[in-house]
């Protein structure tokens, strides 16, 4: 190879030979290094470089797959929360259908114990009037008993005389149809 360059260099001219004997260039080494450097270039590229190339596509599909997920869980979100209103409108209704089911029902509550409270008082001065009757009745029976008796009494002592038993049975009807006058 350095016979390669040498002739290289001899064909190109003097011109190119005189600036490179200007600048010190030595050929062999020149080329020995342009071959190192080019071995350490393809070290580095099959080494690190595709390595450190190969993160950086995972890396990005990484951050694209995660971009994708971020939009996915946002669109899950909004459906979550369509669903929660959803369901909190349907809850609300349900709610106040269940609290006019209650209105209702304690208001048939009310009116059956109203209607229940009305008869029992309607019973209670039913009996009363009933009592009160038979206590007026009982006493009419006592007066008519004691109006008689005196009767009986005063006029025995008007008379003057006793009376027989026809005489006070006799008075006592008569008392009794005079009091029912």
């Amino acid at each position: 190879m350095y016979v390669l360059a040498m002739q290289t260099v001899a064909e190109s001219g003097g011109q190119v030979g005189r600036i490179a004997s200007t600048f010190g260039v030595d050929w062999p080494h020149l080329l020995a290094q342009t071959v190192s450097f080019g071995i350490v270039c393809v070290v580095l590229y099959f080494a690190a470089y595709g390595p450190i190339l190969r993160m950086l596509n995972a890396r990005r599909e990484q951050i694209a797959s995660g971009l994708a997920n971020a939009e996915k869980i946002k669109a899950e979100l909004a459906r979550i929360d369509l669903e929660r209103q959803v369901v909190m409108r349907k809850a609300g209704a349900e709610g106040k259908q269940l609290i006019e089911e209650a209105r209702a029902a304690a208001a048939r509550v009310h009116a059956d114990e109203t209607q229940k409270a009305t008869a029992a008082a309607e019973q209670i001065i039913l009996r009363a009037h009933e009592a009160t009757e038979r206590e007026r009745a009982r006493m009419l029976a006592e007066v008519k008993g004691e109006v008689g008796r005196l009767v009986i009494a005063t006029t025995a002592s008007v008379t003057g005389k006793i009376l027989t038993a026809e005489d006070h049975l006799r008075l006592a009807e008569e008392t009794a149809h005079q009091l029912a006058i």
